[in-house]
Protein backbone atom coordinates (compact mmCIF):
# COMPACT_ATOMS: atom_id res chain seq x y z
CA UNK A 1 0.00 0.00 0.00
CA UNK A 2 1.04 3.55 -0.60
CA UNK A 3 1.29 5.93 2.38
CA UNK A 4 -0.35 9.34 1.99
CA UNK A 5 0.14 12.65 3.79
CA UNK A 6 -1.93 15.78 3.22
CA UNK A 7 -0.64 19.32 3.55
CA UNK A 8 -2.15 22.76 3.22
CA UNK A 9 -5.31 23.01 5.28
CA UNK A 10 -6.12 26.02 7.38
CA UNK A 11 -8.48 28.86 8.11
CA UNK A 12 -9.62 31.18 5.35
CA UNK A 13 -12.38 33.72 4.86
CA UNK A 14 -15.24 33.06 2.51
CA UNK A 15 -14.22 33.82 -1.04
CA UNK A 16 -10.62 32.93 -0.35
CA UNK A 17 -8.41 30.14 -1.65
CA UNK A 18 -6.44 27.23 -0.29
CA UNK A 19 -4.24 24.66 -1.95
CA UNK A 20 -3.98 21.12 -0.61
CA UNK A 21 -1.25 18.63 -1.45
CA UNK A 22 -1.25 14.87 -1.07
CA UNK A 23 2.20 13.32 -1.08
CA UNK A 24 2.63 9.59 -1.53
CA UNK A 25 5.44 7.31 -0.47
CA UNK A 26 6.06 3.61 -0.56
CA UNK A 27 5.29 2.97 -4.19
CA UNK A 28 4.57 4.84 -7.38
CA UNK A 29 1.47 7.00 -7.21
CA UNK A 30 0.99 6.86 -10.97
CA UNK A 31 -0.80 3.51 -10.70
CA UNK A 32 -3.50 4.95 -8.45
CA UNK A 33 -6.79 6.70 -8.96
CA UNK A 34 -6.68 9.48 -6.36
CA UNK A 35 -9.66 11.05 -4.70
CA UNK A 36 -10.08 14.01 -2.40
CA UNK A 37 -12.86 13.39 0.11
CA UNK A 38 -14.21 15.58 2.87
CA UNK A 39 -16.14 14.97 6.02
CA UNK A 40 -17.97 17.64 7.96
CA UNK A 41 -19.17 17.09 11.55
CA UNK A 42 -22.24 14.87 11.60
CA UNK A 43 -22.05 14.15 7.88
CA UNK A 44 -20.86 11.25 5.79
CA UNK A 45 -17.56 11.33 4.00
CA UNK A 46 -18.11 12.51 0.43
CA UNK A 47 -16.07 12.53 -2.74
CA UNK A 48 -15.11 16.05 -3.75
CA UNK A 49 -12.82 15.40 -6.72
CA UNK A 50 -11.08 12.49 -8.34
CA UNK A 51 -8.29 12.10 -10.88
CA UNK A 52 -7.67 8.98 -12.88
CA UNK A 53 -4.35 7.42 -13.85
CA UNK A 54 -4.64 9.23 -17.19
CA UNK A 55 -5.52 12.52 -15.39
CA UNK A 56 -9.21 12.50 -16.24
CA UNK A 57 -10.91 14.71 -13.66
CA UNK A 58 -14.21 14.40 -11.84
CA UNK A 59 -15.83 16.97 -9.54
CA UNK A 60 -18.83 16.88 -7.30
CA UNK A 61 -21.47 19.39 -8.35
CA UNK A 62 -20.95 21.35 -5.14
CA UNK A 63 -17.36 22.25 -6.08
CA UNK A 64 -17.45 22.27 -9.87
CA UNK A 65 -15.94 25.44 -11.25
CA UNK A 66 -14.27 26.29 -7.94
CA UNK A 67 -11.93 23.35 -7.24
CA UNK A 68 -9.24 21.90 -9.48
CA UNK A 69 -7.52 18.56 -8.99
CA UNK A 70 -4.20 17.79 -10.64
CA UNK A 71 -1.37 15.33 -10.31
CA UNK A 72 2.37 15.42 -10.73
CA UNK A 73 3.50 11.82 -10.86
CA UNK A 74 7.22 12.58 -10.87
CA UNK A 75 6.69 14.16 -7.44
CA UNK A 76 4.21 11.48 -6.31
CA UNK A 77 1.83 14.33 -5.50
CA UNK A 78 -1.80 15.19 -6.14
CA UNK A 79 -3.09 18.72 -5.59
CA UNK A 80 -6.47 20.25 -4.86
CA UNK A 81 -6.74 23.95 -5.61
CA UNK A 82 -9.78 25.40 -3.88
CA UNK A 83 -11.04 28.84 -4.91
CA UNK A 84 -14.11 30.87 -3.97
CA UNK A 85 -14.39 28.94 -0.75
CA UNK A 86 -17.69 28.90 1.11
CA UNK A 87 -18.46 28.18 4.76
CA UNK A 88 -20.11 24.94 3.66
CA UNK A 89 -16.71 23.77 2.40
CA UNK A 90 -15.58 23.51 6.03
CA UNK A 91 -14.55 19.92 6.70
CA UNK A 92 -11.64 17.58 7.19
CA UNK A 93 -10.21 16.83 3.77
CA UNK A 94 -8.67 13.44 3.02
CA UNK A 95 -6.81 12.16 0.02
CA UNK A 96 -7.13 8.51 -0.84
CA UNK A 97 -5.69 6.13 -3.39
CA UNK A 98 -7.40 3.31 -5.23
CA UNK A 99 -5.97 0.66 -7.51
CA UNK A 100 -7.56 -1.17 -10.42
CA UNK A 101 -10.18 -3.88 -10.26
CA UNK A 102 -13.40 -2.07 -9.43
CA UNK A 103 -16.36 -1.04 -11.49
CA UNK A 104 -16.30 2.57 -12.69
CA UNK A 105 -19.18 3.60 -10.44
CA UNK A 106 -17.32 2.27 -7.39
CA UNK A 107 -14.76 5.07 -7.70
CA UNK A 108 -17.42 7.59 -6.66
CA UNK A 109 -17.59 5.84 -3.28
CA UNK A 110 -15.02 5.11 -0.58
CA UNK A 111 -15.07 1.38 -1.38
CA UNK A 112 -12.02 1.07 -3.69
CA UNK A 113 -9.87 3.52 -1.73
CA UNK A 114 -7.61 1.46 0.53
CA UNK A 115 -4.90 4.04 1.22
CA UNK A 116 -5.88 7.15 3.18
CA UNK A 117 -4.09 10.15 4.53
CA UNK A 118 -4.63 11.42 8.06
CA UNK A 119 -6.74 14.37 6.90
CA UNK A 120 -6.29 18.11 7.04
CA UNK A 121 -8.76 20.61 8.47
CA UNK A 122 -10.18 23.29 6.20
CA UNK A 123 -12.23 25.98 7.90
CA UNK A 124 -13.99 28.73 5.97
CA UNK A 125 -15.31 31.62 8.00
CA UNK A 126 -18.22 33.74 6.88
Amino acid sequence: QVQLVEFGGGLVQAGGSLSLSCVASGRSFSDYVVGWFRQAPGKERELVARISRSSTEYYADSVKGRFTISRENVKNTVYLQMNSLKPEDTAIYYCAGATRGYANNDYYTTRPYKSWGQGTQVTVSS
